[in-house]
């Protein structure tokens, strides 16, 4: 059995070097179910950090476009968009666009009234829990001067980008950011190196920021701020970006991934 870096024993896959598609699927059915059986105030609070901390990759974004030219912005704040995606995932908190692969494959493994009624609980808590942590970490940055204004400058900009576009084209832009954020945690779950899971979510979440693509809840972050700021409404923060971002990162998750996925091992598991 291999081992990682602090010594400890690394689960291994039953046969060859890689875990086999069916066994990444037991590994994402039974930590899903573990997390459906949590107590609603664990998952809450465990949401509301999530919405906090994603919140790091809109600063460090902002942060790095400072020290670069306008032609190399887009790519500097690509860069630098993992970084709160590696923080919660690796921290284990609670984030909704993962949630569209985890609890949706006990769903589809076992279709009963009972598991649809638990995935949605945990979906309406997680997602309750992120956006206020969303909101409360932009209305911290809009409000104090926390960061030098130089860097406030980049984040008005940034957050003034995140509104353009119509309801549908800011859904149909996330359902890819739903499928890359599902995909992250379908991969992540194929490994227990803490190194090759950072590299994973880096590889699958800066091409949302490189193409424009949204993402519910670090774009809500962004959003909110242009809400608090002035640069937009509270409402139309909300319904021009939030509503459709969910909407296609649920589509995205759902379609591409979880029931590709499960797709590809049904036959076995029936």
């Amino acid at each position: 059995m291999p081992t990682k870096s602090d010594g400890s024993s690394a689960p291994a896959p039953e046969t060859g070097t890689r875990f086999s598609a069916e066994e990444i699927h037991e590994n994402v059915l039974v930590q899903a179910e573990d997390e459906m059986k949590r107590p609603a105030s664990d998952l809450f609070w465990s949401a509301i950090t999530a919405g906090l901390t994603i919140g790091w990759s809109f600063v460090s974004g902002a942060y790095v476009s400072t020290l670069v030219g306008p032609e190399y912005r887009k790519a500097a704040q690509a860069a630098l968009y993992p970084l709160g995606f590696i923080l919660v995932i690796i921290g284990r908190s609670q984030l909704f666009t993962e949630n569209t692969l985890e609890p949706v494959i006990p769903v589809l493994d076992e279709p009963t009234g009972d598991k649809l009624g638990k995935m949605f609980r945990l979906w309406g808590l997680v997602l309750l829990g992120n956006m206020l942590g969303a909101a409360a970490f932009a209305l911290l940055f809009a409000h104090t001067n926390v960061v030098p204004a130089n860097v406030s400058d980049q984040m008005r900009d940034m957050s003034a980008k995140a509104m353009e576009g119509s309801f549908g084209l800011q859904l149909y832009h996330a359902i890819f950011a739903g499928w890359l954020i599902a995909l992250t945690a379908w991969l992540v779950a194929a490994t227990s190196y803490t190194g090759a899971q950072i590299a994973l979510i880096w590889l699958t979440t800066a091409p949302i920021a490189a193409l424009d693509f949204r993402h519910s809840i670090a774009g809500s972050v962004e959003a909110f701020f242009a809400a608090s700021v002035g640069i937009t409404g509270w409402l139309t923060a909300l319904g021009n970006f939030t509503v459709p971002a969910v909407l296609g990162n649920i589509v995205g998750g759902v379609v591409f991934v979880a029931m590709l996925n499960h797709g590809q091992v049904s036959s076995k598991r029936s």
